[in-house]
Order: C-alpha cells, then structure tokens, then sequence
C-alpha cells in the first residue's frame, strides 16, 4: 500500500499511510482505543507470524482493508516474538485528546524495537548480551562497532578485511542485529545474519565525526584513541544514528567508546569456538558448555562477564595474575559465600540503569534499584576486609547513593505494579496534591455524608438526600412539596415528576473536583 492518492482514503487511513510511509520494512503498531492495530500487508504478515486472526475493516479506495489487532495491555508478549523472529516493530501511540480532537487524533511513532536496540525486560535474555552490530569496509579496512544498549557498553574495533577475519568477530560477538550499507561488499559474507540494511550515505566519516563528537561532547575523538580507524568511526557513527532513531529520545548512559586492540587478546577463529564449545555445545545448546559448567554468578551482569571473558582471553600477564590472586582470596575460608546475599540483591542494575537513563523504566525497575542502593554500603564494607588490591580497588569504586535511596523510599510503594498504566505507584505521603486527589477519589461517599448531615441540618428538611448519576451529575433531592423551602443558594437542576434536584456552589466545587480526580491522580503520579 502506498501513500498515493490519498484523498481516496478516510482521514484516519490518511495519517496511517503517513506514518506507515517512513518505515515500509517495519511493522506499524498502530493505536486505536485499547488495541494496537495492524493494516494491509503488516496485518497478513502479523496474523502469520502472530497467529492472531485476520480481518476486515471497511474499505478504503473501494477495498477492504486487511486489518489484524492485540489488546494493548497484552502488546508486550506479541512485541517480543515479532523482535525474537527478527521484525521491526514501530509504535505508533495516540498523543492527541479524542474528546476535543478535531478529525482523527494525533499520532506520533515514540518507540523502534529491533532485536539489537531493545532495553525492556522482556524482550532480553537475562545472561546473554543483546548487540548491535555495524559493519563497514573502507580503504581495505573492515571497521566494526559494537553497542550493547541495555548497559551502554560501546566499542569500535578493526579487523582483517576477509570473510575468516569476519567470521571470526562475528562467532566471537554473536550479533543480535548487524547494520551494513546497502552497496557493502560484506554483504555476500553474512549468510542467514539478522541484517538491516542503511543508505550508504548515512555511511561518511565526517558525518560519523560529527555525531560521535556530539554524543561526547569532544571537539575530536583522539582521546579515546581511534582516530587511526576511519573505517571503525564510520561504522560507529552509523551505528549510534540508528541507535538514536530507534530510542526516539538522547541516549545519555553512552559516555565514551572503547576500542578493542586485537593484540590484547588471544586470537580464536570461527571453527575454534565452536569446537571449544565456549557457550554453545555443538549442535546449539547453551547446556553442557564451558559457560554453563563455570557460570555460577550470583547477577545477569556477572554471567554476561562471565561470557566475554571466555569469548575474549587476555592476553595481559599481570592482569591475569591480578585475576588469579582475587580469586585466591575469595576462595581462602570460602570468603566469597559472604559476598553472595549481597550481589545477589543488586540484580541486574546495569540494565535496569540503562532503562532510567532511556525513561523507558517501569515502576518495579525503581523498587528494583531501591534495594541495590540499600545493599551497596554493606557489600562495600564486607569487600574493604579483604587484602587482595585488586579486590579493594573494587570497593573503592562502590559509591553510596543516601539520598537517592532515601527518595526512592519514600515515593515508591513497597510492592508497586508492573506498569504505572493504572497508578498505584507512589506512596502516600510523597506528594500533597496527589494525596488530595486520591482523598477524593476514594473518599467521596464519607464526605457526601458529612455533606448531607450539614444540609438537612441548615435547611431543617430530614428526607433531604444526595445522590448521583451519570446523565445529572452530583445532586440535592427534594421532594416536590419541598422544593419551594429551598434555600437561596440551591440552583435547580432537574426537575421529576415528584422531586426536585438541586446543586449548589459547594456541590458543585465537589463535582468537578471528583469526576477528574482518579484521572488528574494518574496524570500527576505520571508526572511525578
């Protein structure tokens, strides 16, 4: 489907075709209410690879429109498999008010999942890195960049400019998503590799300069030690562009990229991983490899390590004996048992990290980092009573954050939901606007009573009651031979058959107060 004649279209077809316009190879995860619709050929190829149930909706231009759907509250699961079979999904979220929205509501793409740039928990294997791979030859240097955007590890490297020198990086990295320029001559090298294809223009290396600078705030990149890789710069300037654009938003937890000295390591060609069987067995399996038989971590993080370590040996003398003592320690009267309780408690921070960073995080993730902030003083003090220098070296880079801990505390419940969707996030106490509202919300009848004790009280009428209904609103009854002893400020409403509804201006201060305030308490927990 293309965006031509679209004066054939309805105006919600209109701003669909638009959008689905700048991303034609990705599937446009369109809202509309509580579901996330798909049309024309993203709504075949969903229902097939979804099995979900294709339908119509319509017509436009005289044709049915294909149409396929999934609940929003559920998107997530469907989200993930599309990621997992190697789709583009683009979310496209509705921004605009229906109430006063003036033809179709406004719609803006806020989020690009890809395999290689997804941050969210459900999408990632808590042991295994998710990376982004660009690759790019240039003046008979192949130059690869690396990014890991769930922890913000970003790293440029070269290699031999051959299909062996390639394959070898690439059984070392295992790409979750490798991007390439569409005239590469790599291409033909990546057989059944999960590529995305970019303009070769978006492959310059001033251009690659510029944004990396940018990203560093840097005037030049020589103090990270790669201005002598054309060819890796390129790849990483294309890189962090995708990156960007898939985000939606800056990407402030990348400060500073690594570059990777192929003499610093142990050099294992393709064939030699794989008969290792480093962290796969031969025929796939991660069970019964040497990453299996060591990885006794007690975080995702450390399992991660655990797996570059044995991808990457150093070569390094004194780092490795720097290795062996630590660990020499942490075996002495089985020291390390005492350090287990406490990294098992910070989990997986560095993602989770990640997630503030990107504002993509969720209200367990904060709950989450509470605890890690807490756990932090006492893993540092039990790590100051080692002697190993590289294990007090350790300690000393552990920092407390008191008043973080101290704020996520007090503002976050001590079991919060899994989404803010429905609030119930922030504590009481936190915030005195939103203690006011919810005060509202929950406490309505309490005060409609107090409300109408008062009122029979002043007006000396003992059937004077209070009620509501959706079509009147907040009300005062009385009965027909009572409605002409009404008070001054009682301003009628409706009239019955045999009553008389009224509101006054202390009802009516109420009314509006109550009819909002469960949605102005969502509002202001989400702006909180």
């Amino acid at each position: 489907m293309t965006t031509k004649n679209l004066e054939d279209h309805t105006p919600m077809m209109q701003q669909y075709l638009r959008i689905k316009a700048d991303y034609p190879h990705a599937l446009v995860f369109y809202r509309m209410g509580d579901f996330y619709e798909l049309f024309f050929d993203d709504a075949h190829k969903a229902a097939r690879l979804l099995d979900i149930t294709l339908t119509h909706r319509g017509k436009t231009a005289g044709t049915p429109i294909p149409m396929a759907g999934v609940p929003f509250h559920a998107a997530e699961g469907y989200v993930a498999k599309l990621v997992k079979l190697g789709e583009a999904v683009v979310i496209c979220e509705q921004v605009g008010d229906p109430a006063t929205s003036k033809g179709p509501v406004e719609r803006k793409v806020v989020r690009i999942l890809t395999a290689g740039t997804v941050t969210d928990e459900a999408f990632l294997e808590a042991k295994q890195e998710a990376l982004l791979l660009a690759i790019h030859a240039y003046q008979q240097e192949l130059g690869l960049a690396v990014l890991d955007i769930s922890s913000g590890r970003f790293s440029v490297l070269s290699c031999e400019l051959s299909p062996d020198g390639l394959a070898a990086e690439l059984a070392r990295l295992n790409p979750a998503e490798i991007l390439i320029s569409e005239d590469s001559p790599v291409l033909a090298w990546l057989d059944n590799r999960p590529i995305r294809k970019y303009p070769p223009w978006q492959f310059g290396l001033e251009t690659a300069q510029h944004i990396l600078c940018q990203q560093f705030a840097v005037k030049d990149l020589q103090g990270f030690g790669c201005q002598h890789l054309p060819a890796a710069i390129i790849a990483a300037g294309a890189l962090l562009q995708y990156a960007k654009e898939t985000q939606k938003t800056a990407l402030p937890h990348l400060q500073g990229l690594r570059v990777e000295q192929a003499s610093d390591f142990i050099y294992l060609d393709a064939a030699t991983r794989k008969n290792l069987e480093l962290t796969q067995t031969l025929v796939g399996e991660f069970q019964y490899s040497l990453a299996w038989v060591l990885d006794v971590c007690q975080t995702p993080m450390g399992s991660r390590l655990l797996r570059r370590w044995l991808h990457q040996p150093v070569r390094h003398v004194p780092t490795l004996l720097a290795r062996q003592a630590a660990i020499t320690e942490l075996s002495s009267d089985y020291y390390y048992e005492k350090l287990q309780s406490h990294l098992q408690a910070i989990g997986d921070c560095e993602r989770i990290l990640a997630r503030v960073a990107l504002k993509t995080a969720r209200p367990r993730d904060l709950s989450r980092l509470r605890e890690v902030f807490a756990e932090l003083p006492a893993l540092q003090q039990q790590l100051k009573l080692a002697k190993d220098s590289k294990i007090q070296a350790l300690a000393d880079d552990i920092q407390e954050f008191p008043q973080l801990h101290q704020l996520l505390s007090k503002a976050i419940v001590d079991n919060p939901p899994v989404v803010i969707r429905d609030g119930g996030v922030l504590a009481d106490g936190f915030d005195a606007e939103l203690d006011e509202l919810r005060a509202i919300s929950t406490n309505a009848g309490d005060y409609l009573l107090q409300l109408e004790l008062k009122e029979r009280e002043a007006t000396g009428i003992a059937n004077l009651k209070i009620g509501y209904n959706r079509v009147s609103g907040y009300y005062i009854e009385l009965s027909r031979a009572q409605a002409d002893n009404a008070p001054a400020h009682f301003i009628r409403r409706q009239t019955l058959k045999n009553a008389e509804r009224f509101i006054t201006p202390e009802l009516k201060v109420f009314e509006d107060k109550a009819l909002s305030a469960a949605a102005k308490a969502l509002a202001r927990e989400k702006f909180l």
